[in-house]
């Protein structure tokens, strides 16, 4: 049974270090589906987690945070979408430029505002998302295996875990269930055929980049208000390339680009774990090493493990109206 316990406290750390990662990586989903590359998920995650925690530290609410850092969030991805699409500029260089921008910007404007070295002040109360228990966990803890799980592990989490949890289905039904989804999906295929049909190839790629917007400022306002009380410096700390990564890894689809994204929040959970324990034989493992798992792992699987990753055929290639 202890080690029951041990594995359901893993995959709860699991569940809650997975979310910016789940919302980041369906967010770049309906960008890269769309034909644009969007390396800019870190950046905007970084400025709606400064966003989120600025605005619920002077409003009192969490809630008017999240709002605060999707608006920063979409702005981002807006001045995206009028470099590549409207201005057909490198795609790459773009996002690149939003995420060296946030992060010199986002700590600047903490030391001016609050003078705390960079970071927001800790947010308290109202001003953050708390954890929710769900109907009958306290009643059926003592029930083994199914009600522990049900209390520690699907119980206990802040509404923005559940809305990352149901925002893979979402997305899964919106991209292959909907005209919104098989022209985003085409766009990203075949964007003459698109403006063929009399569709707008660049109307498109900015309603899907707006989507982007939204998701990924819901995953950084999460960092700050919900994982954490306050923002700090690079609290993002790579998180939007491993979203890229996972969604690579699961080839641009939801559901493998959702294990992906376990399998990379698994590893964290476990390293942090790991840090001073001593393992037999080999003793207790440098922290810097153990840190280094989820990084590591993202590189191995992209070398070589993946297998051959199929991108949509027109992404990174800005659209030039035939005359």
């Amino acid at each position: 049974m202890e080690l029951f316990q041990i594995f359901i406290t893993i995959m709860d750390a699991t569940f809650r270090v997975a979310t910016p990662l789940i919302l980041a990586s369906m967010a770049g989903m309906f960008s890269e589906r769309s034909g644009v590359v969007d390396i800019g998920l870190e950046g905007k995650m970084l400025g709606a987690a400064f966003a989120a925690a600025t605005i619920a530290s002077l409003s009192g609410s969490a809630w008017v945070g999240l709002g605060a850092g999707i608006l920063t969030s979409v702005a981002l991805s807006m001045l995206h979408a009028y470099a590549c699409v409207t201005h057909k500029g490198n795609q790459v260089v773009s996002g690149m430029a939003i995420n060296i921008m946030v992060a010199g910007l986002t700590p600047t404007l903490a030391f001016a505002w609050f003078r705390m070295g960079g970071q927001t002040p800790a947010l308290k109360g109202d001003e953050r998302f708390h954890s929710l228990t769900l109907p009958f966990a306290d009643a059926v803890r003592d029930i083994p295996v199914i009600g522990y799980t049900y209390a520690e592990l699907i119980s206990g989490h802040n509404i923005i875990v559940y809305i990352a949890a149901a925002s893979v289905p979402i997305c899964a039904w919106i991209l292959f269930r909907t005209r919104f989804g098989l022209r985003v999906r085409a766009v990203g295929e075949n964007p003459h055929a698109v403006d063929t049909a009399g569709i707008s190839v660049n109307v498109l790629r900015y309603q899907a980049l707006a989507v982007t917007g939204v998701l990924c400022g819901i995953a950084g306002s999460y960092l700050s208000t919900a994982h954490g009380a306050a923002f700090i410096r690079d609290m993002t700390a790579g998180k939007g390339y491993l979203a890229l990564a996972a969604l690579i890894f699961g080839k641009w689809k939801p559901l493998p680009t959702l294990f992906a994204c376990l399998l990379f929040a698994f590893t964290d959970a476990v390293q942090v774990r790991m840090q001073g324990v001593d393992l037999p034989i080999v003793g207790v493992i440098p922290g810097q090493f153990i840190q280094a798992l989820p990084y590591i792992l993202t590189v191995l699987l992209l070398a070589g493990f993946v297998g051959k990753a199929n991108p949509p055929k027109a992404i990174g290639q800005p659209y030039i109206k035939e005359k």
